[in-house]
């Protein structure tokens, strides 16, 4: 067995393996002499010899023994004595990310189930609560851009906005990407080692904005990961009317409009700023590709770093302690009886 690097990893409880025992013996002395004072007081030695003949001071003594050790290693199992290591690669998982959700008319497409902006809510949830460190952010936008949850550690303040949020929260029509990028900038801290975006939408930036703006992101040390959410085919764009029934978009013309994923443009927008590009998918897989990358770039900026674990041993102790535990009610304080011969 390794021994190397042998530790307590609670140091504190180390008083109880070595004053616990002392008490304990202490006090087994003191119970000896009491028992002793009062036999005395009860009957003459040579009557007291009979008495006790069948008595074994060396089994108590071996009780008292094992008690004593017991008590030991239970303080040693509650400083969780270590040795060898397991290596891990720790990741710096504190990155502020902040989310910006396209809630335009287009998200209303259904060409990945069971709509554009339900699927990527659900993505961005299931982000959120597999982070375990880190504040997120969220910022809403169609023609215009708004921060609906500025950066927190309170995931469940950022979960009750994000599922508050649809296509009738920013009632300005269109898809301004520019300004939405903007916005997710102003919501970040200026000092922060790093700032992530992750911008997801259909990619279809009518104004025409969301690559100037990501390569002046891009000089303030912006991260942009552009999440394509929807199909390059794309469908049509249905939405209630007034008399509750759904109806189909269609434009000046009277034509069906259909919304289609534009990857080129997202793609240019997470070069632009040194991120990546990931579709979303049916399942919503593309955040977890997310997460590999900002590993990625925390191994390239030497932000990931080895650290070894300790292994926990204290179950031997415990073990120990037990056996000797069983062993102490199992001995007697009785000698066999010495059979006189036939």
């Amino acid at each position: 067995m390794n021994f190397t690097d042998f530790h307590f990893a609670d140091p504190r409880w180390l008083w109880l393996a070595s004053v616990a025992p002392l008490l304990l013996a202490l006090l087994h002395r003191h119970a000896a002499q009491a028992r002793r004072e009062q036999l005395a007081r009860m009957a003459s030695p040579h009557f007291l010899a009979q008495l006790t003949v069948s008595h074994s001071p060396g089994r108590r003594r071996a009780k008292e023994m094992l008690l004593v050790v017991a008590w030991g290693l239970a303080g040693l199992a509650l400083a969780r004595p270590q040795w060898g290591g397991v290596g891990t690669d720790q990741a710096w998982l504190g990155e502020d990310v902040v989310f910006v959700l396209d809630v335009s008319q287009s998200m209303l497409a259904s060409d990945i189930a069971p709509s554009r902006i339900q699927r990527a809510k659900f993505a961005m949830l299931d982000f959120v609560r597999r982070q375990s460190h880190g504040r997120v952010g969220l910022v809403a936008f169609a023609g215009s851009a708004f921060i609906q949850c500025p950066l927190t550690f309170d995931a469940d303040a950022f979960e009750e906005t994000l599922l508050n949020v649809d296509e009738k929260t920013i009632p300005i029509p269109g898809t301004d990407i520019g300004r939405a990028l903007n916005e997710a900038y102003r919501a970040m801290e200026k000092a922060s080692h790093r700032k992530m975006v992750v911008l997801m939408t259909d990619g279809e930036d009518l104004e025409k904005t969301g690559v100037t703006a990501a390569k002046n992101l891009a000089t303030n040390g912006v991260v942009v990961f552009a999440i394509g959410v929807g199909t390059p085919a794309g469908k049509e764009i249905q939405t209630i009317n007034a008399a509750g029934q759904l109806e189909v978009v269609r434009d000046a013309k009277g034509e069906i409009v259909r919304s289609q994923l534009d990857e080129t443009t997202l793609r240019d927008i997470a070069q632009a700023t040194g991120g990546s590009y990931y579709p979303l998918g049916a399942l919503g897989d593309g955040l977890t590709k997310v997460r590999s990358a900002i590993h990625a770039l925390d191994r390239a900026s030497g932000l990931q770093h080895s650290m070894k674990n300790g292994v926990d041993r204290f179950h031997w102790a415990v073990g120990a302690m037990l056996v000797l535990l069983t062993t102490e009610s199992l001995i007697g304080t009785r000698r066999k009886p010495i059979l006189p011969p036939a």
